[in-house]
């Protein structure tokens, strides 16, 4: 009895087993159709840098780069020590710069040089320190001019419908060999006076054999003495050919002694530029006068994708700086507050009290005006696809030392468009060694990711240091940041 228990619940498995499945296959099968094939991670290998020159941009009157960061193997390094051995890998004769408005090439740089440079303790030209890059600024080449030139004789086709301006179709065709037209109309005979053949239009002749060549010797058109032939020549004749063409010696000296002719050279070409032909930048000029831009040195050509972004029109520019001028003078006021440092007091009232007279009126003192913010600059960006607009504002007060002040702002808008502060910046001239200025390069991808980041200058006193940021959600993280150069 127990046996056949047993039996019968092994057969009660089997089955269950045998109806489940075909639905456990079909359930695996959405699982099979999903799998895909993962494609193999892409090795980046980008260079950032920092293009400062003065005077034109097409023909700097000094110029230099300044080595940032370099992505390779996943990670961010910096460009200025990794693997100097002894001249830093992305400053390496012969690599190549696209020198980059937010993400837009305006022209290559091409490095011809580089200097470590070691600035001694009684140096009077402040920040030359570290490594630096040199090379000459190319602009992309313009446009190709079109070789099309205009017809001087338009086509016409002749006879086909009464109406030249309608086009017409008709399944009637000229005698083959004639070289006429088809007439125009159903049962319209093929006139008899043809057109003469235009002189200037190519025709085709089958080539003849050799007897027919001797048969139709009287129609064969005679060969264009102008007209190239291939001919196969035995070596015999073709020395033969050689030493019977006179001043055969004489071209081949001709063509040595040719000053245009190309020579190759061991070492450096004559025309590469010089230590002395390209104008070095040294120290650190004004602000006015000192132009900087982001330089990137990638290994494979990536398509071009514009960070910036453009206003709609006057009035959202005008509201975004006018909030952001409101946040830039409440942070003025705190730091104004925390520091001890107060703005200069406006000059007292006149008295308005009147002689021989036992009262006096209530003088009512206006609020005194803002202090005015000079140097403003307002950008905007499009940090990714899709991203919410970035904005960074700078600007400084008048003065000197303490009174004179800086403060950099970015922000992203919310859903409801308003400008929300992701990282803040405020300092004096006397306290930048306690906290640095925060001066926008500009927006690069440093990663090859489609994502930019926002690449700043850290001026100290005498030092200084670059640093990305990721703004992500209206907040900002650095990413990376050099080491200090004075």
């Amino acid at each position: 009895m127990r046996d056949r228990i047993e039996r019968s619940v092994r057969m009660l498995a089997a089955v269950a087993l045998a109806i489940s499945a075909p639905a456990i296959s079909l359930l695996c099968v959405p699982a099979i159709a999903q799998t895909h094939k993962v494609t193999k991670q892409q090795d980046v290998v980008r260079a950032i840098g920092v293009y400062e020159w003065t005077g034109d941009m097409a023909k700097p009157a000094a110029s230099r780069l300044i080595p940032v960061s370099l992505f390779i193997g996943g990670k961010i390094e910096d460009a200025a020590v990794y693997l100097a051995q002894p001249v830093p890998f992305a400053l390496l004769t012969g690599n190549v710069y696209e020198i980059q408005n937010s993400g837009v090439a305006l022209g290559t740089l091409d490095l011809q040089f580089s200097r470590h440079l070691v600035a001694p303790e009684t140096a009077t030209a402040a920040y030359d320190d570290g490594w630096f890059g040199y090379g000459r600024f190319v602009p992309p080449a313009p446009p190709r001019k079109s070789t099309l030139k205009p017809v001087k004789t338009l086509a016409a086709i002749n006879e086909v419908d009464d109406d030249d301006s309608r086009p017409h179709f008709s399944s009637r065709s000229a005698t083959p060999g004639s070289g006429g037209t088809a007439s125009s109309k159903p049962g319209a005979e093929t006139p008899s006076d043809t057109p003469p053949d235009d002189p200037d239009r190519p025709t085709l002749h089958r080539s003849a054999s050799t007897g027919d060549q001797t048969a139709n010797s009287g129609s064969t058109p005679a060969d264009d003495p102008d007209r190239p032939t291939l001919r196969r020549r035995s070596p015999v004749d073709a020395s033969q050919a050689k030493s019977d063409q006179p001043g055969a010696a004489g071209a081949s000296e001709a063509l040595n002694n040719d000053p245009n002719r190309p020579l190759l050279h061991r070492g450096k070409p004559e025309g590469a530029p010089a230590d002395t032909d390209l104008p070095k930048l040294a120290g650190l000029p004004g602000d006015t006068d000192l132009h900087q831009t982001v330089a990137v040195s990638d290994a494979a050509d990536r398509p071009t994708h514009d960070f910036s972004r453009a206003w709609e029109d006057d009035n959202e520019h005008q509201a975004i700086l006018t909030k952001m001028q409101a946040v830039a003078r409440t942070q003025l006021t705190a730091y104004e507050t925390a520091n001890g440092v107060a703005p200069a007091a406006p000059p007292p009232p006149p008295s308005a009290a009147k002689t021989g007279t036992k009262s006096r009126r209530a003088v009512i003192t206006p609020p005194p005006p803002p202090e005015p913010l000079l140097d403003e600059q307002l950008k905007g960006y499009t940090l990714s696809y899709g991203g919410a607009a970035t904005f960074v504002y700078f600007a400084h007060t008048d003065g000197l030392g303490p009174a004179l002040r800086y403060i950099t702002l970015v922000a992203q808008v919310d859903m409801k468009g308003e400008p929300e502060i992701a990282m803040k910046n405020v300092t004096d001239a006397a306290h930048l060694d306690r906290t640095p200025r925060m001066r926008l390069i500009d927006a690069v991808d440093a990663e090859a990711s489609n994502r930019a980041s926002l690449l700043f200058e850290l001026r100290a006193q005498n030092s200084r240091q670059f640093a990305l940021y990721q703004v992500i959600g209206a907040r900002a993280s650095q990413t990376f940041v050099t080491g200090s150069t004075q």
